[in-house]
This record gives structure tokens, C-alpha cells and sequence, in this order.
């Protein structure tokens, strides 16, 4: 069985968790904070980042895009990229719009504000931060909103990858009570659909130590 280095709130390794259980792939969760920089961990991937995946022989898969495509190069149930060409180039153009536009300008701010100073810190959020967070994120729906009317996933005419990576991040921002479906029913009805899978369940269920959720965060009527 695989081993998951990965920690409950990290938006990367719900996306390798979705993408697997989606496959059919059991793995065997490991609970890491990479900001402990642990030397074991550390000698398994050098940026000191989750998630990390490891084989049974040993093999380590670094990076939730390289984790993802490799499953999907390897087992053939339940295609995430799309059927052609150009359909996987657009799924991979907005995987990486998620982790990268997403999580600099909403994900990593309200991290760091409300979970790693919570947590660690043990300081105050700083609220001109999670302002910024909010407006970026107001635009970030919008952007899904805009996708949505032109196309019945984000992905394209098929449940896929961008699917899973836009999810992944917005349940770490649901968890962390900053998301507000106010003025975006057709995203909020989006992600509705992607939370009621069985794939989803095991994440809505979990909790980072010291740090609750709003009630809503597990609903699926919500």
C-alpha cells in the first residue's frame, strides 16, 4: 500500500487524495507538518513539502501534479485529464490555476492567518490580510462561475482533474470559515455535486488538532 505524507488542511495532499480514491488507489495516511522540517522528511523531498507519496518499495513521488499525472499514466480507470489533446492541455491549465493563482492569492493567506499563526503562533490573524483574501477569493468564484456557464465541469464536458483541484482548495478555505457562496449559486451548486461523491467523505470527516471547522463543513446540504 502507498504511504501519504500529508497533513488535514493542506490543500495539495486533498487533491492527491481525491484524485487516488477516485482511481481506486488505498493509501495509508502519514501525518506531517512540513513546517517542522523534520530530517526524516526532509530526506524524502528537500523542499520539505507535502505531499509526498511513497511505494512499497521505497519509490518516492514528490509534488501533487507529478503524483497525479503518474496515476494517471498507470491506471486507466477513471481518466481525470480528458480525451484529447486539448482537453487535457485546458485541465491541466487550471489544475495549475488552482495551485497556483488560488492558493497565492486566497489558500496560502488564510493559512498562514488563520491556521499556522492559530496553531503555532499562537497569534491574532491579521485582519488587512484576510481582507485581501476575501476580495481575491470574491474574484476567484467569479472566475468559476464564468467557467461554469460556458461548460457543465470545470474540467470540460467530463468530471476531471480541475474538478478535484479547485475542490481540494475551497474545502481548506470552507474549513477555515471564509467561504461565502453569497451572489455564486451555480459554483456553490458545482461544488455541492463534488462534495456528495463517496470520494469526498473521508476529507469532510477529519480535523486538524486544534482547529474546528464551521458546523457546515461536513454538511452536504449546506
Amino acid at each position: 500500500m502507498w504511504r501519504l505524507y500529508q497533513y488535514p488542511l493542506c490543500p495539495f495532499s486533498r487533491k492527491v487524495r481525491l484524485a487516488l480514491a477516485e482511481k481506486g488507489v488505498e493509501v495509508e495516511l502519514v501525518h506531517e507538518l512540513p513546517w517542522m522540517r523534520r530530517d526524516e522528511f526532509v530526506d524524502l523531498n528537500p523542499a520539505g513539502q507535502t505531499p509526498v507519496l511513497i511505494g512499497d518499495r521505497g519509490a518516492a513521488l514528490v509534488d501533487s501534479t507529478a503524483i497525479c499525472e503518474y496515476f494517471e499514466e498507470t491506471i486507466e480507470r477513471m481518466p481525470l485529464l480528458g480525451a484529447s489533446a486539448a482537453d487535457r492541455a485546458e485541465v491541466r491549465r487550471l489544475c495549475a490555476w488552482f495551485d497556483q493563482k488560488f492558493y497565492a492569492e486566497v489558500g496560502h493567506m488564510l493559512l498562514a492567518e488563520r491556521m499556522y499563526k492559530r496553531i503555532v503562533q499562537r497569534a491574532a490573524p491579521d485582519g488587512g490580510a484576510l481582507r485581501t483574501a476575501g476580495r481575491n477569493l470574491e474574484h476567484h468564484l467569479g472566475y468559476i462561475e464564468y467557467l461554469l456557464d460556458h461548460r457543465r465541469w470545470l474540467s470540460g464536458t467530463t468530471f476531471g482533474l480541475a474538478d478535484l483541484a479547485a475542490a481540494a482548495h475551497l474545502s481548506v478555505v470552507d474549513y477555515l470559515s471564509a467561504l461565502d457562496w453569497h451572489g455564486h449559486a451555480t459554483a456553490k451548486q458545482w461544488y455541492s455535486a463534488i462534495k456528495s461523491r463517496p470520494t469526498f467523505r473521508a476529507l469532510l470527516s477529519e480535523r486538524m488538532d486544534g482547529l474546528a471547522p464551521p458546523a457546515h463543513y461536513d454538511k452536504l446540504d449546506f
